[in-house]
Protein backbone atom coordinates (compact mmCIF):
# COMPACT_ATOMS: atom_id res chain seq x y z
CA UNK A 1 0.00 0.00 0.00
CA UNK A 2 2.61 1.93 1.03
CA UNK A 3 4.32 1.94 -2.88
CA UNK A 4 0.92 2.91 -4.18
CA UNK A 5 -2.02 4.54 -3.91
CA UNK A 6 -0.76 5.81 -0.52
CA UNK A 7 2.59 7.05 -1.20
CA UNK A 8 2.22 10.58 -1.53
CA UNK A 9 1.49 10.18 2.01
CA UNK A 10 3.50 7.57 4.09
CA UNK A 11 6.62 7.86 1.12
CA UNK A 12 6.92 11.15 0.46
CA UNK A 13 9.81 12.34 -2.25
CA UNK A 14 12.30 15.27 0.13
CA UNK A 15 10.99 18.51 -2.19
CA UNK A 16 7.52 17.13 -1.94
CA UNK A 17 7.91 16.68 2.19
CA UNK A 18 9.96 20.57 2.06
CA UNK A 19 6.90 22.24 0.00
CA UNK A 20 4.55 20.83 2.67
CA UNK A 21 6.62 21.71 5.70
CA UNK A 22 8.14 25.09 4.23
CA UNK A 23 3.99 25.96 3.52
CA UNK A 24 2.72 24.71 6.74
CA UNK A 25 5.03 26.73 8.43
CA UNK A 26 4.39 29.80 6.54
CA UNK A 27 1.14 29.37 6.93
CA UNK A 28 0.81 28.87 10.83
CA UNK A 29 3.41 32.07 11.46
CA UNK A 30 0.91 33.98 8.99
CA UNK A 31 -1.90 32.96 11.64
CA UNK A 32 0.05 33.82 14.77
CA UNK A 33 1.10 37.47 13.69
CA UNK A 34 -2.38 37.81 12.40
CA UNK A 35 -3.86 36.86 16.47
CA UNK A 36 -0.91 38.71 17.78
CA UNK A 37 -1.56 41.91 15.70
CA UNK A 38 -5.32 41.19 17.66
CA UNK A 39 -7.40 41.36 13.92
CA UNK A 40 -10.37 40.22 13.04
CA UNK A 41 -10.50 37.54 10.85
CA UNK A 42 -7.05 35.73 11.42
CA UNK A 43 -8.00 32.66 9.59
CA UNK A 44 -7.63 34.87 5.96
CA UNK A 45 -4.14 35.54 6.19
CA UNK A 46 -3.24 31.16 6.06
CA UNK A 47 -5.82 30.93 3.29
CA UNK A 48 -3.74 33.33 1.46
CA UNK A 49 -0.21 31.49 1.89
CA UNK A 50 -1.97 28.68 1.00
CA UNK A 51 -3.17 30.51 -2.06
CA UNK A 52 -0.06 31.90 -3.79
CA UNK A 53 2.22 28.79 -2.45
CA UNK A 54 3.62 27.15 -5.46
CA UNK A 55 6.79 24.68 -5.94
CA UNK A 56 8.67 27.20 -7.75
CA UNK A 57 9.11 30.78 -6.83
CA UNK A 58 8.56 32.32 -9.84
CA UNK A 59 5.44 30.76 -9.79
CA UNK A 60 4.69 32.32 -6.41
CA UNK A 61 6.26 35.45 -7.11
CA UNK A 62 3.97 36.01 -10.33
CA UNK A 63 1.32 34.70 -7.95
CA UNK A 64 1.39 37.26 -5.40
CA UNK A 65 2.06 40.19 -7.81
CA UNK A 66 -1.46 39.48 -9.57
CA UNK A 67 -3.15 38.46 -6.19
CA UNK A 68 -2.33 42.12 -5.09
CA UNK A 69 -3.00 43.96 -8.03
CA UNK A 70 -6.21 41.80 -8.22
CA UNK A 71 -6.88 42.45 -4.24
CA UNK A 72 -6.78 46.31 -4.43
CA UNK A 73 -8.62 46.66 -7.21
CA UNK A 74 -11.61 44.31 -5.82
CA UNK A 75 -11.49 46.13 -2.42
CA UNK A 76 -12.24 49.44 -4.07
CA UNK A 77 -15.13 47.50 -6.23
CA UNK A 78 -16.58 46.38 -2.87
CA UNK A 79 -16.37 49.56 -1.25
CA UNK A 80 -18.23 51.05 -3.91
CA UNK A 81 -20.75 48.65 -4.45
CA UNK A 82 -21.89 49.17 -0.43
CA UNK A 83 -21.35 52.92 -1.15
CA UNK A 84 -23.52 52.69 -4.20
CA UNK A 85 -26.03 50.50 -2.90
CA UNK A 86 -26.46 50.78 0.76
CA UNK A 87 -30.43 50.01 0.61
CA UNK A 88 -31.09 48.57 -2.50
CA UNK A 89 -30.30 45.09 -2.75
CA UNK A 90 -31.64 43.95 -6.37
CA UNK A 91 -29.69 46.28 -7.87
CA UNK A 92 -26.57 45.46 -4.93
CA UNK A 93 -26.56 42.07 -5.98
CA UNK A 94 -26.95 42.76 -9.79
CA UNK A 95 -24.12 44.78 -9.89
CA UNK A 96 -22.40 41.98 -8.27
CA UNK A 97 -23.01 39.39 -10.90
CA UNK A 98 -21.73 41.78 -13.28
CA UNK A 99 -18.64 42.33 -11.81
CA UNK A 100 -17.79 38.77 -11.23
CA UNK A 101 -18.87 37.37 -14.56
CA UNK A 102 -16.53 40.41 -16.20
CA UNK A 103 -14.08 39.27 -14.12
CA UNK A 104 -14.16 35.66 -14.96
CA UNK A 105 -14.88 36.29 -18.29
CA UNK A 106 -11.74 38.74 -18.84
CA UNK A 107 -9.54 36.08 -17.00
CA UNK A 108 -10.80 33.42 -19.70
CA UNK A 109 -8.68 35.46 -22.27
CA UNK A 110 -5.66 35.94 -20.67
CA UNK A 111 -2.85 33.49 -19.67
CA UNK A 112 -0.74 32.98 -16.14
CA UNK A 113 -1.38 34.55 -13.06
CA UNK A 114 -3.06 37.62 -15.45
CA UNK A 115 -5.78 35.48 -15.18
CA UNK A 116 -5.70 34.74 -11.67
CA UNK A 117 -5.31 39.06 -10.94
CA UNK A 118 -9.05 39.07 -12.55
CA UNK A 119 -10.34 36.45 -10.82
CA UNK A 120 -9.16 37.84 -7.11
CA UNK A 121 -10.64 40.97 -8.00
CA UNK A 122 -14.01 39.74 -8.48
CA UNK A 123 -14.03 37.44 -5.33
CA UNK A 124 -12.09 40.06 -3.43
CA UNK A 125 -14.85 42.64 -4.10
CA UNK A 126 -17.72 39.91 -3.01
CA UNK A 127 -16.26 39.47 0.10
CA UNK A 128 -15.53 42.80 0.78
CA UNK A 129 -19.14 43.73 -0.46
CA UNK A 130 -21.25 41.18 1.38
CA UNK A 131 -19.24 41.36 4.67
CA UNK A 132 -20.38 45.05 4.83
CA UNK A 133 -24.02 44.49 4.46
CA UNK A 134 -24.23 44.50 8.18
CA UNK A 135 -22.71 47.10 8.94
CA UNK A 136 -22.09 49.62 5.93
CA UNK A 137 -20.13 52.81 7.65
CA UNK A 138 -17.57 50.33 7.97
CA UNK A 139 -17.02 48.71 4.14
CA UNK A 140 -13.99 50.71 3.99
CA UNK A 141 -11.73 49.33 7.22
CA UNK A 142 -13.44 45.56 6.09
CA UNK A 143 -11.39 45.92 2.76
CA UNK A 144 -8.45 47.24 4.35
CA UNK A 145 -8.66 44.39 6.92
CA UNK A 146 -8.87 42.09 3.91
CA UNK A 147 -5.91 43.83 2.38
CA UNK A 148 -3.44 43.17 5.61
CA UNK A 149 -4.03 39.49 5.55
CA UNK A 150 -3.20 39.15 2.21
CA UNK A 151 -0.42 41.69 2.34
CA UNK A 152 0.77 39.16 5.15
CA UNK A 153 -0.03 35.75 3.97
CA UNK A 154 2.20 36.96 0.66
CA UNK A 155 4.96 38.11 3.24
CA UNK A 156 5.09 35.59 5.28
CA UNK A 157 5.14 32.39 2.54
CA UNK A 158 7.63 34.47 0.48
CA UNK A 159 10.01 34.91 3.79
CA UNK A 160 9.77 31.30 4.31
CA UNK A 161 10.32 30.61 0.85
CA UNK A 162 13.51 32.81 0.61
CA UNK A 163 15.10 31.08 3.22
CA UNK A 164 14.27 27.45 2.02
CA UNK A 165 15.65 28.65 -1.58
CA UNK A 166 19.64 29.58 -1.27
CA UNK A 167 20.93 29.72 -4.70
CA UNK A 168 17.89 31.00 -6.15
CA UNK A 169 18.74 32.67 -9.39
CA UNK A 170 22.26 30.45 -10.34
CA UNK A 171 19.64 27.13 -10.07
CA UNK A 172 16.74 29.23 -12.31
CA UNK A 173 19.07 29.60 -14.92
CA UNK A 174 20.84 26.16 -15.01
CA UNK A 175 16.96 25.15 -14.53
CA UNK A 176 15.59 26.88 -17.99
CA UNK A 177 18.67 26.18 -20.23
CA UNK A 178 18.50 22.67 -18.59
CA UNK A 179 14.79 22.38 -19.80
CA UNK A 180 15.43 24.02 -23.64
CA UNK A 181 18.23 21.53 -24.30
CA UNK A 182 16.26 18.78 -22.62
CA UNK A 183 13.05 19.81 -25.33
CA UNK A 184 15.35 20.50 -28.16
CA UNK A 185 17.18 17.33 -28.00
CA UNK A 186 13.59 15.58 -27.86
CA UNK A 187 12.65 17.55 -30.83
CA UNK A 188 15.77 17.24 -32.98
CA UNK A 189 15.92 13.09 -32.16
CA UNK A 190 11.76 13.44 -33.58
CA UNK A 191 12.28 15.34 -36.25
CA UNK A 192 15.22 12.95 -37.64
CA UNK A 193 13.06 9.86 -37.33
CA UNK A 194 10.34 11.23 -38.92
CA UNK A 195 12.91 11.83 -42.70
CA UNK A 196 10.60 8.33 -43.45
CA UNK A 197 7.03 9.07 -42.53
CA UNK A 198 5.03 11.66 -41.57
CA UNK A 199 4.35 10.45 -37.45
CA UNK A 200 0.89 10.24 -36.28
CA UNK A 201 -0.86 13.02 -34.66
CA UNK A 202 -0.14 11.68 -30.85
CA UNK A 203 3.56 11.84 -31.72
CA UNK A 204 3.31 15.39 -32.75
CA UNK A 205 0.83 16.26 -30.07
CA UNK A 206 3.02 14.98 -27.83
CA UNK A 207 6.03 17.08 -28.85
CA UNK A 208 4.58 19.91 -29.40
CA UNK A 209 2.95 19.59 -25.62
CA UNK A 210 6.35 19.22 -24.10
CA UNK A 211 7.25 22.46 -26.59
CA UNK A 212 4.47 24.29 -25.02
CA UNK A 213 4.93 23.08 -21.21
CA UNK A 214 8.71 24.86 -21.41
CA UNK A 215 7.25 27.66 -22.45
CA UNK A 216 4.88 28.13 -20.01
CA UNK A 217 7.69 28.27 -17.13
CA UNK A 218 9.75 31.09 -19.13
CA UNK A 219 7.79 33.46 -17.19
CA UNK A 220 8.62 31.88 -13.72
CA UNK A 221 12.42 31.25 -14.14
CA UNK A 222 13.30 34.75 -15.27
CA UNK A 223 11.35 35.52 -12.27
CA UNK A 224 13.40 33.71 -10.27
CA UNK A 225 16.85 35.12 -11.79
CA UNK A 226 15.73 38.50 -11.48
CA UNK A 227 17.16 41.74 -13.14
CA UNK A 228 20.19 39.43 -13.80
CA UNK A 229 18.27 37.91 -16.50
CA UNK A 230 18.44 40.35 -18.98
CA UNK A 231 17.07 39.40 -22.59
CA UNK A 232 17.14 35.09 -21.50
CA UNK A 233 13.01 35.36 -21.85
CA UNK A 234 13.31 36.65 -25.54
CA UNK A 235 15.95 34.05 -26.51
CA UNK A 236 14.05 31.30 -24.68
CA UNK A 237 10.74 31.75 -26.60
CA UNK A 238 12.48 32.37 -29.76
CA UNK A 239 14.52 28.99 -29.45
CA UNK A 240 10.78 27.47 -28.46
CA UNK A 241 9.18 29.16 -31.39
CA UNK A 242 12.21 28.08 -33.95
CA UNK A 243 11.44 24.47 -32.52
CA UNK A 244 7.44 24.49 -33.65
CA UNK A 245 8.81 25.95 -37.11
CA UNK A 246 10.92 23.04 -37.46
CA UNK A 247 7.93 20.36 -37.10
CA UNK A 248 6.18 22.70 -38.85
CA UNK A 249 8.76 22.64 -41.78
CA UNK A 250 8.42 18.77 -41.56
CA UNK A 251 5.31 18.61 -41.92
CA UNK A 252 5.25 20.67 -44.86
CA UNK A 253 7.70 18.41 -46.56
CA UNK A 254 10.84 20.53 -46.50
CA UNK A 255 14.08 18.62 -46.77
CA UNK A 256 16.17 17.72 -43.95
CA UNK A 257 18.91 20.15 -44.73
CA UNK A 258 16.34 23.21 -44.04
CA UNK A 259 14.61 21.73 -40.99
CA UNK A 260 18.13 21.42 -39.52
CA UNK A 261 18.94 24.98 -40.78
CA UNK A 262 15.95 25.82 -38.11
CA UNK A 263 16.84 23.77 -35.45
CA UNK A 264 20.37 25.46 -35.90
CA UNK A 265 18.77 29.16 -34.75
CA UNK A 266 17.18 27.39 -31.98
CA UNK A 267 20.29 26.19 -30.60
CA UNK A 268 22.05 29.46 -31.00
CA UNK A 269 19.44 31.51 -29.24
CA UNK A 270 20.04 28.68 -26.26
CA UNK A 271 23.95 29.62 -26.29
CA UNK A 272 22.91 32.95 -26.25
CA UNK A 273 21.21 32.27 -22.40
CA UNK A 274 24.37 29.98 -21.61
CA UNK A 275 26.62 32.82 -22.17
CA UNK A 276 24.89 36.63 -22.59
CA UNK A 277 26.83 39.69 -24.45
CA UNK A 278 26.71 42.39 -23.00
CA UNK A 279 24.45 44.82 -24.81
CA UNK A 280 21.88 42.23 -26.42
CA UNK A 281 18.80 44.07 -27.65
CA UNK A 282 17.17 41.02 -29.25
CA UNK A 283 13.38 41.20 -29.00
CA UNK A 284 11.07 38.50 -29.47
CA UNK A 285 7.05 38.70 -28.88
CA UNK A 286 4.79 36.20 -28.50
CA UNK A 287 1.05 35.93 -26.67
CA UNK A 288 -0.80 33.40 -26.13
CA UNK A 289 -4.79 34.03 -27.56
CA UNK A 290 -7.86 32.96 -26.41
CA UNK A 291 -10.85 32.92 -27.96
CA UNK A 292 -13.64 35.54 -27.12
CA UNK A 293 -16.74 33.44 -27.41
CA UNK A 294 -15.49 31.60 -24.43
CA UNK A 295 -14.91 34.26 -22.02
CA UNK A 296 -18.32 35.18 -22.75
CA UNK A 297 -19.86 31.91 -21.91
CA UNK A 298 -17.90 31.81 -18.90
CA UNK A 299 -18.55 35.58 -17.42
CA UNK A 300 -22.87 34.73 -18.60
CA UNK A 301 -22.02 31.26 -16.42
CA UNK A 302 -20.49 33.32 -13.69
CA UNK A 303 -23.11 36.07 -13.78
CA UNK A 304 -25.88 33.83 -13.58
CA UNK A 305 -24.88 31.84 -11.11
CA UNK A 306 -24.44 34.70 -8.63
CA UNK A 307 -27.46 35.64 -9.72
CA UNK A 308 -29.15 32.69 -8.89
CA UNK A 309 -27.68 32.54 -5.72
CA UNK A 310 -29.15 35.91 -4.90
CA UNK A 311 -32.30 34.26 -5.40
CA UNK A 312 -31.86 31.65 -3.32
CA UNK A 313 -30.94 33.86 -0.06
CA UNK A 314 -33.82 36.50 -1.14
CA UNK A 315 -36.38 33.45 -1.04
CA UNK A 316 -35.23 31.46 1.87
CA UNK A 317 -34.27 34.32 4.12
CA UNK A 318 -31.53 32.34 5.08
CA UNK A 319 -29.54 33.76 7.86
CA UNK A 320 -26.27 32.43 6.34
CA UNK A 321 -27.23 33.30 2.87
CA UNK A 322 -24.62 35.87 3.07
CA UNK A 323 -22.10 33.99 3.31
CA UNK A 324 -23.26 31.29 1.07
CA UNK A 325 -22.86 34.11 -1.74
CA UNK A 326 -19.95 35.42 -1.08
CA UNK A 327 -18.94 31.42 -1.05
CA UNK A 328 -20.53 30.94 -4.32
CA UNK A 329 -18.52 33.91 -6.07
CA UNK A 330 -14.97 32.65 -4.08
CA UNK A 331 -15.60 29.41 -5.86
CA UNK A 332 -16.40 30.42 -8.76
CA UNK A 333 -13.21 32.88 -9.29
CA UNK A 334 -11.17 29.69 -7.80
CA UNK A 335 -12.63 27.12 -10.40
CA UNK A 336 -14.44 29.18 -13.31
CA UNK A 337 -11.16 29.18 -15.86
CA UNK A 338 -9.90 25.52 -15.36
CA UNK A 339 -9.80 24.04 -18.53
CA UNK A 340 -12.55 21.32 -17.51
CA UNK A 341 -14.64 23.40 -14.70
CA UNK A 342 -17.08 20.22 -14.00
CA UNK A 343 -13.78 18.04 -13.57
CA UNK A 344 -12.12 20.26 -11.34
CA UNK A 345 -15.43 21.19 -9.00
CA UNK A 346 -15.92 17.23 -8.27
CA UNK A 347 -12.30 17.34 -6.45
CA UNK A 348 -12.77 20.14 -5.06
CA UNK A 349 -16.08 18.87 -3.81
CA UNK A 350 -13.99 16.17 -2.31
CA UNK A 351 -11.37 18.12 -0.39
CA UNK A 352 -14.18 20.37 0.98
CA UNK A 353 -16.16 17.39 2.42
CA UNK A 354 -12.59 16.56 4.22
CA UNK A 355 -12.19 19.84 5.02
CA UNK A 356 -15.10 20.31 7.06
CA UNK A 357 -14.97 16.72 8.36
CA UNK A 358 -11.63 17.89 9.97
CA UNK A 359 -12.71 21.49 10.98
CA UNK A 360 -15.85 19.94 12.98
CA UNK A 361 -13.09 17.48 14.40
CA UNK A 362 -10.62 20.43 15.22
CA UNK A 363 -14.07 22.60 16.70
CA UNK A 364 -15.63 19.69 18.78
CA UNK A 365 -12.99 18.20 20.60
CA UNK A 366 -8.94 20.03 20.09
CA UNK A 367 -10.23 23.88 20.14
CA UNK A 368 -12.42 23.41 23.48
CA UNK A 369 -8.86 22.08 25.27
CA UNK A 370 -6.62 24.45 23.87
CA UNK A 371 -5.14 27.47 26.06
CA UNK A 372 -2.75 29.50 23.39
CA UNK A 373 -2.68 30.44 19.75
CA UNK A 374 1.18 28.57 20.00
CA UNK A 375 -0.49 25.31 21.10
CA UNK A 376 -3.16 25.70 18.10
CA UNK A 377 -0.84 25.99 15.38
CA UNK A 378 0.96 23.06 16.86
CA UNK A 379 -2.23 21.28 16.42
CA UNK A 380 -2.88 22.40 13.31
CA UNK A 381 0.52 21.61 11.46
CA UNK A 382 -0.50 17.63 11.30
CA UNK A 383 -3.47 18.15 8.80
CA UNK A 384 -1.70 21.30 6.85
CA UNK A 385 1.41 19.20 6.01
CA UNK A 386 -0.79 16.20 5.00
CA UNK A 387 -2.48 18.88 2.87
CA UNK A 388 0.89 20.39 1.42
CA UNK A 389 1.60 16.70 0.36
CA UNK A 390 -1.89 15.99 -1.13
CA UNK A 391 -1.05 19.12 -3.36
CA UNK A 392 2.07 17.84 -5.05
CA UNK A 393 0.16 14.53 -5.91
CA UNK A 394 -1.69 15.25 -9.56
CA UNK A 395 -5.20 12.70 -8.85
CA UNK A 396 -5.33 15.15 -5.70
CA UNK A 397 -4.42 18.60 -6.69
CA UNK A 398 -8.25 19.71 -6.63
CA UNK A 399 -9.24 18.07 -3.06
CA UNK A 400 -5.83 19.75 -1.69
CA UNK A 401 -7.32 23.45 -2.87
CA UNK A 402 -10.51 23.46 -1.09
CA UNK A 403 -8.74 21.41 1.71
CA UNK A 404 -6.10 23.73 2.69
CA UNK A 405 -7.83 26.99 2.01
CA UNK A 406 -10.29 26.60 3.81
CA UNK A 407 -9.50 24.13 7.18
CA UNK A 408 -8.06 28.17 9.08
CA UNK A 409 -11.78 29.50 7.51
CA UNK A 410 -13.72 26.75 8.79
CA UNK A 411 -11.80 26.45 12.22
CA UNK A 412 -12.14 30.37 12.61
CA UNK A 413 -9.81 30.84 15.23
CA UNK A 414 -10.13 34.13 16.94
CA UNK A 415 -8.64 35.74 19.91
CA UNK A 416 -12.31 36.78 20.99
CA UNK A 417 -12.85 33.06 21.94
CA UNK A 418 -13.01 29.94 20.86
CA UNK A 419 -15.78 29.39 17.54
CA UNK A 420 -19.10 27.90 18.94
CA UNK A 421 -20.62 24.42 17.39
CA UNK A 422 -23.36 26.96 16.36
CA UNK A 423 -21.43 29.20 14.00
CA UNK A 424 -19.10 26.74 13.16
CA UNK A 425 -21.93 24.32 11.93
CA UNK A 426 -24.19 27.73 9.96
CA UNK A 427 -20.52 28.59 8.43
CA UNK A 428 -19.58 25.13 6.98
CA UNK A 429 -23.19 24.75 5.78
CA UNK A 430 -23.40 27.68 3.97
CA UNK A 431 -19.72 26.55 2.74
CA UNK A 432 -20.40 23.17 1.36
CA UNK A 433 -23.69 24.59 0.12
CA UNK A 434 -21.82 27.17 -2.14
CA UNK A 435 -19.69 24.47 -3.20
CA UNK A 436 -22.47 22.28 -4.65
CA UNK A 437 -24.11 24.75 -6.14
CA UNK A 438 -21.49 25.97 -7.92
CA UNK A 439 -20.76 22.29 -9.05
CA UNK A 440 -23.98 21.66 -10.32
CA UNK A 441 -24.00 25.60 -12.29
CA UNK A 442 -21.08 24.43 -14.07
CA UNK A 443 -23.14 21.42 -15.18
CA UNK A 444 -26.20 23.03 -15.86
CA UNK A 445 -25.27 26.60 -17.26
CA UNK A 446 -23.47 26.67 -20.29
CA UNK A 447 -21.80 23.43 -19.78
CA UNK A 448 -18.43 22.82 -21.14
CA UNK A 449 -18.43 20.70 -24.36
CA UNK A 450 -14.85 19.24 -25.38
CA UNK A 451 -16.41 18.32 -29.01
CA UNK A 452 -18.19 22.11 -29.21
CA UNK A 453 -14.99 23.43 -28.33
CA UNK A 454 -12.69 21.78 -30.79
CA UNK A 455 -15.43 23.08 -33.44
CA UNK A 456 -15.12 26.37 -32.17
CA UNK A 457 -11.27 26.36 -32.31
CA UNK A 458 -11.20 25.21 -35.89
CA UNK A 459 -13.31 27.08 -37.08
CA UNK A 460 -11.31 30.25 -34.90
CA UNK A 461 -8.25 29.08 -36.39
CA UNK A 462 -9.86 28.93 -40.38
CA UNK A 463 -11.14 32.85 -39.79
CA UNK A 464 -7.41 33.74 -38.82
CA UNK A 465 -5.56 32.10 -41.34
CA UNK A 466 -7.76 33.64 -43.80
CA UNK A 467 -6.95 36.91 -43.31
CA UNK A 468 -3.23 36.41 -43.31
CA UNK A 469 -2.35 37.15 -46.35
CA UNK A 470 -3.66 40.95 -46.66
CA UNK A 471 -4.42 42.07 -43.73
CA UNK A 472 -2.38 44.95 -42.25
CA UNK A 473 -1.87 43.50 -38.60
CA UNK A 474 -0.42 40.40 -38.49
CA UNK A 475 1.55 37.99 -36.63
CA UNK A 476 4.80 37.09 -37.82
CA UNK A 477 5.44 33.36 -38.73
CA UNK A 478 7.22 32.44 -35.23
CA UNK A 479 4.46 33.95 -33.03
CA UNK A 480 1.84 32.13 -35.45
CA UNK A 481 3.25 28.99 -34.51
CA UNK A 482 3.08 29.99 -30.90
CA UNK A 483 -0.38 30.91 -30.95
CA UNK A 484 -1.92 27.53 -32.52
CA UNK A 485 0.36 25.74 -30.97
CA UNK A 486 -1.16 26.60 -27.74
CA UNK A 487 -4.42 26.07 -28.79
CA UNK A 488 -3.75 22.60 -29.70
CA UNK A 489 -2.30 21.67 -26.96
CA UNK A 490 -5.27 22.81 -24.71
CA UNK A 491 -7.74 21.48 -27.33
CA UNK A 492 -6.29 18.25 -26.98
CA UNK A 493 -5.79 18.30 -23.58
CA UNK A 494 -9.47 19.13 -22.82
CA UNK A 495 -11.06 16.49 -25.20
CA UNK A 496 -10.35 13.35 -23.45
CA UNK A 497 -13.98 12.63 -23.69
CA UNK A 498 -13.94 12.79 -27.31
CA UNK A 499 -13.25 9.69 -29.10
CA UNK A 500 -9.66 9.33 -30.38
CA UNK A 501 -10.47 8.87 -34.40
CA UNK A 502 -12.17 12.73 -34.21
CA UNK A 503 -9.58 14.04 -31.64
CA UNK A 504 -6.91 13.31 -33.94
CA UNK A 505 -8.83 14.15 -37.60
CA UNK A 506 -9.04 17.86 -35.42
CA UNK A 507 -5.33 17.77 -34.80
CA UNK A 508 -4.22 17.07 -38.33
CA UNK A 509 -6.41 20.00 -39.64
CA UNK A 510 -5.53 22.29 -37.22
CA UNK A 511 -2.30 21.12 -38.18
CA UNK A 512 -2.45 21.74 -41.30
CA UNK A 513 -3.73 25.00 -41.18
CA UNK A 514 -0.98 25.99 -38.81
CA UNK A 515 1.20 25.68 -41.68
CA UNK A 516 -0.40 26.68 -44.27
CA UNK A 517 -0.77 30.42 -42.03
CA UNK A 518 2.98 29.77 -41.61
CA UNK A 519 3.91 29.20 -45.41
CA UNK A 520 1.59 32.22 -46.22
CA UNK A 521 3.49 34.70 -43.33
CA UNK A 522 6.90 33.68 -45.04
CA UNK A 523 5.27 34.85 -48.62
CA UNK A 524 4.59 38.04 -47.00
CA UNK A 525 8.19 38.30 -45.12
CA UNK A 526 9.75 37.37 -48.32
CA UNK A 527 7.82 40.34 -49.92
CA UNK A 528 8.66 43.03 -47.32
CA UNK A 529 12.45 42.24 -47.47
CA UNK A 530 12.55 43.81 -50.97
CA UNK A 531 15.10 41.06 -51.99
CA UNK A 532 12.49 39.81 -54.74
CA UNK A 533 12.51 40.69 -58.26
CA UNK A 534 9.79 42.96 -59.21
CA UNK A 535 7.77 40.57 -61.57
CA UNK A 536 7.91 37.81 -58.71
CA UNK A 537 6.73 39.96 -56.14
CA UNK A 538 3.71 41.07 -57.90
CA UNK A 539 2.59 37.44 -58.73
CA UNK A 540 3.20 36.87 -55.43
CA UNK A 541 1.19 39.69 -54.49
CA UNK A 542 -1.69 38.57 -56.65
CA UNK A 543 -1.77 35.13 -55.05
CA UNK A 544 -2.05 36.65 -51.64
CA UNK A 545 -5.14 38.75 -52.96
CA UNK A 546 -6.50 35.57 -54.43
CA UNK A 547 -5.95 33.35 -51.22
CA UNK A 548 -8.09 36.11 -49.23
CA UNK A 549 -11.07 35.45 -51.36
CA UNK A 550 -10.69 31.61 -52.50
CA UNK A 551 -7.72 29.88 -51.07
CA UNK A 552 -8.46 27.23 -53.21
CA UNK A 553 -8.71 28.70 -56.50
CA UNK A 554 -5.09 30.29 -55.31
CA UNK A 555 -3.72 27.21 -54.75
CA UNK A 556 -4.41 26.78 -59.44
CA UNK A 557 -1.41 29.54 -59.12
CA UNK A 558 0.95 28.00 -57.43
CA UNK A 559 2.53 26.08 -59.98
CA UNK A 560 3.67 28.86 -62.61
CA UNK A 561 4.95 31.19 -59.23
CA UNK A 562 7.07 27.88 -58.65
CA UNK A 563 8.12 27.82 -62.26
CA UNK A 564 9.30 31.10 -61.78
CA UNK A 565 10.58 31.20 -58.72
CA UNK A 566 12.86 28.55 -59.48
CA UNK A 567 14.00 30.57 -62.36
CA UNK A 568 14.62 33.61 -60.95
CA UNK A 569 15.07 33.25 -57.40
CA UNK A 570 17.15 30.37 -57.05
CA UNK A 571 18.80 31.53 -53.54
CA UNK A 572 15.20 31.80 -51.95
CA UNK A 573 14.76 27.84 -51.12
CA UNK A 574 12.53 29.03 -48.37
CA UNK A 575 10.12 30.64 -50.61
CA UNK A 576 9.86 27.41 -53.16
CA UNK A 577 9.16 25.54 -50.26
CA UNK A 578 6.63 27.42 -48.52
CA UNK A 579 4.61 27.39 -52.03
CA UNK A 580 5.13 23.47 -52.32
CA UNK A 581 3.89 22.84 -48.49
CA UNK A 582 0.79 25.08 -49.59
CA UNK A 583 -0.32 23.13 -52.41
CA UNK A 584 0.40 19.49 -50.64
CA UNK A 585 -1.69 20.84 -47.33
CA UNK A 586 -4.77 21.61 -49.76
CA UNK A 587 -3.75 18.75 -51.42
Amino acid sequence: MIGGRWSWLFAPSRADLGFALRTSCAAILSLLIAMWMELGSPQWAPLTVWTVATASRGESFSKARWRLAGTAVGCCVGVALIAAFPQEAGLFFICLALWAGLCCGLATVFDGYRSYGFLVASFTAAIVATDGIASPDDAFFIAMARGTYIALGILCEAVLAMLFSPGLRERARGALLARLRGVSATARQGLESWQGAVPGPATESALLADIMAASGRIEFDVLEMGPAAGRVADHARAALADLLAAVARRRAGAPWDAVRRTLDAGARHIDAIAEPRAGDRFRFRARSVRQATQGLRNGARVAAGVLAAAVVWYVTAWPSGIGFIAYVVLVYGLLATREMPVLASAGFARGAMWCALVAGAYVLLIVPMVTAPEMLAFCLLVPMVVGGLAARTPRLVNHAFSFNMFLPVLIGPSNAGRYDESAFLNGTMAFLAAVFFAGAMFRLVLPFRPDEHLRRTMAWAERRLSGLATGRSVPSARAWLMTNADSMVRAVRTGRDVPGERLFAYFASHMAVTVRGMCVLEIREAMADGTLPVPVARRLAAFLRAWTRNPARAVRLVPVLLRRADMQVLEREDLAIALRAIVRQHG
